[in-house]
């Protein structure tokens, strides 16, 4: 995972890809920020907070202000990419402080004057901000969230309360140590009315322990992801008008309350309208871990020989099945990486100066509120987490023991991943949500569809077009099928009775829209490539993907017709052609995709991984008799 520095040519294309808009300057400030801890180990519980919370100050210190990388997304997302890879955990502080807390009262107070010392105090990280959305009790909380904001007509405060023990709230905070505040979302209500749900400022804890009217836990342990988890409660908490993140609602003097989106749902997608700025920024997270676990299983196998009868003192790096799996992840990591940059365009391109993240409430709400929030920001967060999560997992298996390690840095990486599996949007319910909408588009095949050939097995175009046929089979069929079911019961089509028995459809249409979404941005950003080598030493890697891709779906390619028998057997001979054109290119591809060793402290990523490994071992020497 580790590289003497930045490649020295910020011009070149792959570079220019991995890094954004981002200035020098800002990525050298990010660096020198990430490459020194300013804390030093202290005992549990409460040394990991404070360590955390001491580089998330160093961080805040070292870059522009919240509100200003909110202005840049090439540099938020770099944030949350380097600190990713750097440690998870300290990625998760800051996505819980800065993207989610201070991105809310960035998106949704109106006039930041009456919480000026509010927002100073978060931005200069003088306090912490945990986002607390979830609740226990049951599934998709989101959509019924229980903890309710009582407006007092008189005082024109807010009660905040927990009703019971299924409302009560989990979210990445403590009561030791540090002031924290949360941004809570709960259920307004005026003179007993439901007024959607809204975000409200609250400080839950100083640094003697939670404040009147706030209950927590003490830490629970999460071990794939470690940081000071607690559940929370609130008993009649008063929040004075200004803690309200009302957006454009308001109340009036006489109680009168006023919502111009007109409908629970719209506000509901609204007051998540954070989890643009989340998904927008997490598929760099998700690249960057890919890159770096890429790195470090091609390093790996490179430099370890292997004893096997077969070929005993070959580098691991010679054998096709260790190509197959190094080389691809450095493929699968490629494709994220342009994926990730299409999902920052497209943020970039949605926000305006009055409604950063704003939603049009034109998605109907499903299993979830994400796709109505946008649809193809959380198709990219779904998919670029559990494409990231499988490249990593793979990294692991292929280095062996040392995969496994925690010096190694695998396991933390995929711990993470593994979170925000169901954590930002859960991706299963994403995938279910894509796949109801795009059933109902669903269109018949028009003539180019049926009859334009696919292109050769080694074009990177392949795997799109082919993707693209397959994704629409898969619509037809679903559609086909949920059309049959609901005339036999006689229900609507919208039902639960017709949907039930077509989940995992509907589920593995939306994973291949993702799929496609990412496909698409491959072939666009070779296309978008001005420099000829570096396109072509690109698209043998690009093809790789898609072949390994291919193959890794064979099952539901044939089943649905999209792919011929006799297509998959070629696949195997193309995806040794494509290892063989990538081969003489993997030191500018490593070059491009590791971050510096100061920042990515795992001896894994090492040209000479025993020795680095050596360097961090402490040696206890038996005395000679």
């Amino acid at each position: 995972m580790n590289a003497p520095s930045l490649p020295c040519s910020v011009t070149d294309p792959l570079y220019e890809l991995v890094h954004g808009d981002c200035a020098p300057s800002f990525l050298a400030a990010l660096h020198q920020a990430l490459s020194h801890d300013p804390a030093p180990a202290v005992p549990e519980p409460t040394g990991r907070d404070a360590r955390l919370t001491a580089r998330l100050r160093q961080l805040t210190r070292a870059l522009p202000p919240a509100r200003d990388l909110f202005r840049s997304p090439a540099q938020l997302a770099a944030l949350i990419a380097w600190s990713a890879a750097a440690e998870p955990a300290l990625c998760m502080t800051v996505i819980n402080h800065s993207i989610l807390g201070l991105g809310s009262l960035i998106c949704l107070a109106p006039d930041h004057g009456p919480l000026r010392e509010q927002f100073e105090t978060l931005e200069t990280a003088r306090a912490k901000c945990s986002y607390l959305v979830t609740e226990i009790g049951q599934s998709n909380s989101h959509l019924a969230t229980r903890t309710v904001a009582e407006f007092d007509v008189r005082t024109r405060e807010f009660v905040l309360t927990t009703p019971d023990q299924g409302a009560v709230k989990f979210s990445s905070t403590a009561a030791h140590g540090i002031p924290r505040v949360g941004v809570a979302l709960a259920r307004l209500t005026v003179e007993g009315r439901d007024c959607g749900v809204f975000p409200f400022l609250v400080e839950l804890s100083d640094a003697s322990g939670p404040l009147p009217g706030v209950r927590m836990t003490g830490p629970v342990e999460l071990s794939a992801l470690p940081l000071d988890y607690a559940y929370v409660c609130f008993t009649g908490v008063r929040l004075p008008w200004e803690h309200w993140l009302r957006d454009d609602a308001t109340i009036s003097p006489d109680g009168a309350f006023h919502d111009p989106l007109g409908s629970a749902d719209r506000r509901l997608a609204r007051t998540l309208c954070v989890g643009q700025a989340l998904w927008a920024t997490l598929p760099a997270a998700a690249a960057a871990l890919a890159r770096q676990a890429g790195v470090a299983a091609v390093r790996y196998a490179r430099r370890r020989r292997t004893q096997g009868r077969l070929a005993p003192g070959t580098p691991l790096l010679d054998h096709r099945s260790q190509q197959h799996a190094v080389l691809g992840a450095m493929a699968d990591a490629f494709a994220l990486t342009c994926a990730a940059a299409r999902a920052l365009d497209l943020w970039a391109a949605s926000r305006s100066p009055r409604r950063q993240g704003s939603s049009d409430g034109t998605e109907p709400m499903g299993f979830a509120p994400w796709s109505a929030v946008s649809r193809p920001l959380s198709a990219y967060k779904a998919h670029t987490i559990r494409e990231a999560a499988r490249i990593t997992a793979l990294c692991q298996r292929h280095c062996g023991f040392a995969g496994f390690l925690d010096a190694n840095g695998l396991a933390s990486y995929r711990g993470f991943l593994d979170a925000f599996e169901p954590a930002g949007g859960d991706s299963q319910l994403i995938f279910y949500d894509l796949g109801l909408a795009l059933a109902d588009e669903a269109t018949a095949p028009s003539t180019d569809d049926d009859v334009t050939p696919l292109p050769p097995l080694q074009d990177p175009q392949w795997w799109p077009m082919l993707l693209r046929r397959h994704t629409q089979e898969l619509a037809r069929r679903l559609t086909t099928r949920r059309d049959a079911f609901a005339a036999a019961g006689h229900h609507a089509k919208d039902s639960f009775a017709v949907w039930n028995p077509l989940l995992d459809e509907a589920a593995e249409l939306g994973s291949a829209y993702a799929a496609l979404l990412a496909a698409d941005d491959v072939t666009h950003t070779l296309s978008a490539i001005t420099d000829p080598g570096a396109r072509s030493r690109l698209e043998p890697l690009a093809a790789l993907q898609g072949a390994l891709a291919a193959r890794r779906h064979a099952g539901s390619l044939l089943a649905a017709g999209t792919l011929a028998p006799a297509g998959l057997d070629e696949l195997p001979q193309v995806t040794d052609l494509l290892c063989d054109a990538v081969l003489p290119h993997l030191r500018w591809l490593e070059g491009a995709f590791a971050l510096p060793c100061d920042v990515v402290r795992a001896p894994l990523g090492a040209e000479d991984y025993g020795q680095a490994l050596a360097q961090t071992l402490t040696w206890k020497h038996g005395a000679m008799s």
